[in-house]
Parts: structure tokens; sequence; C-alpha cells
């Protein structure tokens, strides 16, 4: 009988059921992914970035011939409903293909202004990128980094939360369909002690973590000691600012959607609601009105909005920190408590009259939990936004567009959306500041975060 102190257990969070056990990797398979990943690197830099290009291709169509296997799998291992784990899996072939035709001419020469052209930059490969990932989004979260990775020229070893093994050897299966080189993706079944011995290896030129604040700061400071570059992305409490003038019903439904997507269990989501007083009390009848309709149950039946939550551990944290803000002051309008039954089920929640010094306002809520503050103004509204220790996304509704560039321009965080949902989409860059992490991910900017920008200066006098 296996154990989580032996095995990566992946425990259906619908049932209670252990549907895999995985051993932890041993010292000698440790070095055999290093022995494995180092030659990956060295295929994948003999190979142009439009022969990386026609490999993507043909990992989107990988990932779509397997895709309700895939879909199947994301809801089995950490309870996503099924409709939403079907969107991850084809938005993560869509960016498959997104890089492949528009990643190669990122990759190009670029000129500079030196004379005669006689310099320019490049973009070279850095060598293996060890990537420590979390379960929230068990193929995208991985794709969105190993993609332009690979297509750098890297190769990619991938350590995945350990109840998301089974979606992580899926992926490595996908991998291999599509053709990449052997060793340019590789899986570890890797434990703490693993990873360590990874970051501090000569072989391992760059790391990236998604994950909680303390699981990234670790590990950058052991990259940082090792002095290899470091890309995190880390935890969130976003603000989703309401002013008096926004159109209610689409701030309303972009409220609900973004927070309980994933059963709240997303990084860049509305957490704090940060509402103009003249609306408060409207929007807050209409959130609580929509979120009572919210229905809860079987993440494979296609009517679930709200599943089970990933782990019962994140469960009980989520509850003491709801309680801790009632005892705290705030009011309890839906929801507050844990459902009786073998699923990890989180009633959908709001709390209001939330102030700063509350646990909700001031700690990320990563579960189906609403935290609603008032703003006096747009000025406080701001002010509110920015008192956080972290600084991922924000949302702003208003009709006054002008007012909304200018809070665009003094908020703290790495992406601002005005009048519509939040997200991440190749096309723009993703990341935080603040502990919400640093460095980004996706557009050009993810594909260079893992390139040698080289400058290749030529008969300089």
């Amino acid at each position: 009988m296996s154990s989580s102190a032996s095995h990566a257990q992946s425990r259906n969070p619908y049932t209670g059921e252990i549907i895999g056990a995985y051993p932890w990797a041993d010292a000698h398979q440790v070095e055999a992914a290093l022995v494995s990943v180092a030659r990956g690197a060295a295929a994948m830099r003999a190979l142009s970035p439009d022969q990386r290009a026609a490999l993507l291709i043909r990992l989107a169509s990988a990932i779509r011939e397997r895709s309700e296997e895939v879909a199947q799998t994301i809801t089995a291992e950490m309870g996503k409903p099924i409709l939403q784990a079907r969107a991850e899996v084809e938005k993560s072939a869509s960016l498959c293909e997104w890089y492949a035709t528009h990643g190669p001419a990122m990759l190009a020469s670029e000129p500079t202004l030196v004379e005669n052209n006689q310099a320019a930059i490049e973009y070279r490969p850095l060598g293996p990128v060890l990537a420590v990932m979390p379960w929230n989004f068990p193929l995208w979260q991985v794709l969105r980094g190993a993609v332009p990775i690979l297509l750098a020229g890297n190769s990619y070893l991938l350590k995945h939360a350990p109840n998301v093994t089974g979606s992580a050897l899926l992926i490595e299966e996908l991998m291999n369909a599509a053709g990449f080189p052997n060793g340019a993706f590789e899986v570890m079944v890797a434990d703490n002690d693993a990873v360590s011995t990874a970051i501090n290896d000569a072989r391992i030129a760059a790391v990236t973590v998604t994950g909680s604040v303390r699981a990234g700061g670790a590990i950058a400071a052991q990259a940082g000691a090792a002095l290899k570059k470091c890309v995190l992305e880390l935890g969130g409490s976003d603000p989703f600012i309401v002013l008096n003038d926004a159109d209610l019903d689409t701030a309303v439904r972009a409220a609900v959607a973004g927070r309980y997507q994933n059963t709240g269990q997303v990084c860049a989501a509305a957490k704090r609601f940060i509402i103009e007083e003249g609306i408060a009390p409207a929007f807050t009848a209409r959130f609580v009105a929509m979120t009572r309709e919210l229905v809860l149950g079987d993440p494979r039946d296609e009517t679930t909005g709200i599943g089970p939550m990933a782990r019962d551990d994140l469960r009980e944290e989520l509850h003491q920190q709801v309680q801790a803000t009632l005892r705290e002051g705030a009011t309890l309008l839906l929801g507050g408590e844990k459902l009786d039954g073998p699923g990890n089920f989180y009633a959908p929640t709001v709390l209001a009259d939330v102030t700063p010094q509350m646990t909700a306002f001031r700690q990320e809520l990563f579960g189906p939990v609403a935290a609603i503050s008032v703003a006096k103004d747009a000025e406080h509204a701001l002010a509110l936004a920015n008192d956080s220790d972290f600084g991922l996304s924000a949302t702003i509704f208003t009709a006054d567009e002008a007012l909304a560039d200018t809070l665009a321009q003094r908020l703290e965080c790495g992406g601002v959306f005005i009048n519509g949902w939040s997200a991440s989409d190749p096309r723009v860059a993703f990341g935080g500041v603040k502990k919400s992490g640093y460095g980004r991910e996706l557009s050009h900017f993810g594909l260079r975060e893992f390139c040698n920008v080289q400058t290749v200066w030529k008969n300089r006098r």
C-alpha cells in the first residue's frame, strides 16, 4: 500500500478515492532525468525556429486527438467542471498554434542603432529549464510556459503538483506523440529534495515556478544562491473595482464568472470586490442572487458550475480564513460552510463589510469566496486596490474611459482589465509585481525570458 511519504498520490476530490500513486524519483532517476534534458536541450538547439514551430503544430493536433481523455483526467484529478476542463484543453491547443505562427519572428535577429548594421541582438537558447507547476490548471499552466521555452530551443523538466501526476504523464505522452526529441520534455515525480538537487545541478540553466508565495520564495532563494534565472508567478488577491457609473449587469456577470471560475481556484481572478458606495447595495444584491444560482455537483456533469475543491486541506484552510474574517466583523451574506459528503465541497460564499484589516482582504482566498468592500469614491477605491502585498491583476468597471486610464496608470499590478473579464492570453504578457512574483509569461516577453539575449557586434574599432 502506497503512502504520501513514498508516492505522489492523486485523489479524486469528488469521491475521495485514490486514483493514482506514483513513486517519488530516487537519486538515480533524478540523475537520469537531468541527463535526458541536457541531451534534449542540445537536440532542440540544433533545430531552427521553424522546425520547432512545426513540432508545436503537431502538438496541437496530438492534444485535440486526445482532448476528451485529457479533459476527463483533469476533472478526475482536481475536480474542475468538465466544460471548463474541455475549454482548458482547447485553449492549450490554440496556444501551440499561436506560438507556431507568431513565435519564430520574435526570435529573429534584432537590429540596433549601431552604425552600418554592425551589431544585432540575437535570441539564443539557455538550456534545460526546471518548471515547478501547480494543480489548478494542469495542462494550461504547464504549456503556457513550456511552449515558448521549447520554441526558444530549450528543454523542459516538469515537476508537477503531486495530485495531478496523471496529467503530467499524459502531457509527456502528447509531447512524444508530436515528435519532440528525446529529453526535450521530461517529467520528474519529485519531492522537495529532488527539486533542490535539480536547481543546484549545473545542467539546469533556469527555473520557472507557479505556486504559492511560500513555495516561490523557497525555490527562488535556492535559484538565487545557484545564480540561476528564475521566473515566479505566485499568488494574487486581485481587486475588482466597480464605480457608480458602471454597467451593472455586465459588471455583476464578470464578477461572478471571475470569482467562481475553477471553483475560485485561480491566481489571477477577482477576489477583493471594491464597490463605490452609490452602487454597492445594488451590486451586492445582484451578485448574491447570481451566486445562489451556481450549480454545485459532480464535476463530470455538464450542468455543474462549481466542483469540489482540489484537496481537503485547502478547503480547511479556506474555511479557517472565512471564520477568521467573520470574527473580525465581516457580514456573511451567503455560504460560509463546508458541505457534508465525500467531496471537498465548499459552499459559494459572499462576505460583505470587509475592511483592510481583515483576513479576507489581507490574504489570498483560493476557493469560492468573495469579499466585498465599499469605497467612498474612485480615489478611495484605488487606495484599497493597492493596499495589498499582491499585484497580479486588477479589473475596473466604469463608463469614464479617461478615469479608467488614469486608474490603470496608478494600479500596482501586472495587468489591468477595463470593462471586461480578466484572462491570460498568448497575445499579451502575464505576470505580477510585489509578492505576486516577477518575470513574465506569454507574448514575446514569455518567449524571451528564457533566451540568452546575445549581442553580436562585428568589426568594432
